[in-house]
């Protein structure tokens, strides 16, 4: 980063928003271009030794990123990744055509990487060999220091000077060959992320939050792989509407079929046949598949042979015994919904509410999201069954039980133990 562009990023580091004053000229901002080009895309193992070498040989941390083609295809696979490191340049990798990218993870594996909303990459990441030891979330960076906008975009623009290009975010990344503008887009992307990075350690240092992240960053880069999710067809979109048992079979049945589809044609399943539909036709159980042509969803133009492809799924459901019914609103483990603590426990919901309000007041004074304080199910965990005896020492080791990093349990434990020990 220039002297000037450091001076601009600790002008807007502490800016404290609001239009400038009408008698002040402001300079447009200018528009992000890539310092060496657009780098090609490396698709052979060849180049992409001689880019392992060169991104070893470099300094500094690396900054990363991938897009996948969520909406498009099925799964959430890389269909490439970008990388910058000081001493290499940029570069743009096809994880299609080098599915193996163990190698470069390991050649860059003590750097730390840099990237921005790393959960969100870091599983497709892991699918093709690269997982670091070491990270720095610039969007998380930018929560925990009070920013209001966390966005890449906004972030460059508002700490750095600088527009980035925009429009390419959700479109077909698994399309070959990629277009320049797209392939433009995805190297900019990395382009001052490092540089983002460097700004935010110094606000965050100057807010005595810089520990608070680096516990947050290692958090992300130690957790394990995420369990897959029990269930998955109870997230279809409407679930709400179905409220019997044979009809949330026929949700069960039509989701499993979707899914083998997609899966097969590599799809998303969305595309093979939409949430809205399954729901219709669980809830009118349609006999024939002359009534499941009626609903809609499953409209004119869906082929004979595919219409008889889910009737089959619905007829399954309809005959099966009652006893391989799925249950209606199966409770993950923990405590109820909210809104029925008030009916099971008043005096749960009372120290909720304290809580909460609590809680609330604390993230305003430190000028950060709820959620990045503390997790609602922490605090509701918390509050549904609390210590035996409410003190210091049992509320902290309640919210370490949690998975509360330190810094969340020294700032939120004063506050939840005054909520929790309070009367209604």
């Amino acid at each position: 980063m220039t002297d000037a562009q450091e001076t601009a990023a600790d002008s807007s580091l502490r800016t404290t928003g609001g239009a400038p004053p009408d008698d002040v000229e402001t300079a447009p901002i200018p528009l992000l271009e890539p310092r060496e080009g657009i780098p090609p895309v490396i698709a052979d193992e060849a180049a992409l030794a001689q880019v392992v070498a060169a991104f070893a040989a470099g300094t500094g941390p690396v900054a990363v990123d991938a897009e996948r083609a969520s909406g498009y295809r099925y799964g959430q696979r890389a269909y490439l990744v970008q990388l910058r490191r000081e001493g290499a340049g940029s570069a743009l990798i096809d994880p299609v055509a080098c599915p193996d990218l163990s190698g470069f993870g390991a050649a860059i594996e003590d750097a730390e990487w840099v990237l921005h909303a790393a959960t969100q990459d870091l599983p497709c990441l892991r699918e093709i060999g690269m997982v670091p030891s070491e990270l720095f979330d610039t969007e998380l960076a930018g929560r925990l220091a009070g920013f209001p906008r966390v966005g890449l975009g906004a972030m460059v623009e508002n700490v750095l000077g600088y527009v980035l290009e925009k429009g390419h975010s959700a479109v077909d990344w698994s399309t070959r060959p990629l277009p320049e503008p797209w392939l433009r887009y995805a190297a900019l992307d990395v382009e001052l992320l490092v540089d983002l990075r460097d700004a935010l350690e110094k606000e965050l240092d100057r807010q005595g939050k810089l520990d608070w992240a680096h516990q947050e960053f290692d958090a992300i880069a130690s957790a394990p792989p995420a369990p897959p999710r029990k269930d998955p067809w109870r997230r279809t979109s409407g679930m709400h509407k179905v409220r019997r048992r044979r009809q949330m079979a026929v949700v069960r049945e039509l989701w499993t079929a979707r899914d083998r589809v997609a899966q097969r044609r590599d799809v998303s399943p969305g595309k093979v046949l939409g949430d809205t539909a399954i729901v219709e036709a669980a809830l009118a159980l349609p006999p024939n598949v002359h009534a499941l042509a009626a609903l809609p969803g499953f409209g004119h133009r869906m082929g004979r042979r595919q219409l008889e492809q889910w009737q089959a799924a619905v007829d399954h459901a309809r005959e099966l015994p009652d006893a391989e019914l799925p249950q209606p609103g199966q409770q993950v483990a923990g405590p109820p919904p909210p809104r029925a603590w008030a009916d099971k426990d008043p005096a749960a919901a009372a120290r909720l509410s304290a809580a909460r309000a609590a809680v609330s007041t604390l993230a305003e004074t430190l000028n950060m999201p709820q959620e990045n304080l503390i997790t609602p199910d922490t605090v509701r965990r918390v509050c549904w069954e609390p210590p035996s005896v409410v003190d210091p020492e049992s509320v902290e080791a309640a919210l370490a039980s949690h998975g509360a990093r330190r810094w969340q349990v020294e700032q939120v434990t004063p506050v939840l133990v005054a909520a929790l020990a309070s009367r209604p």
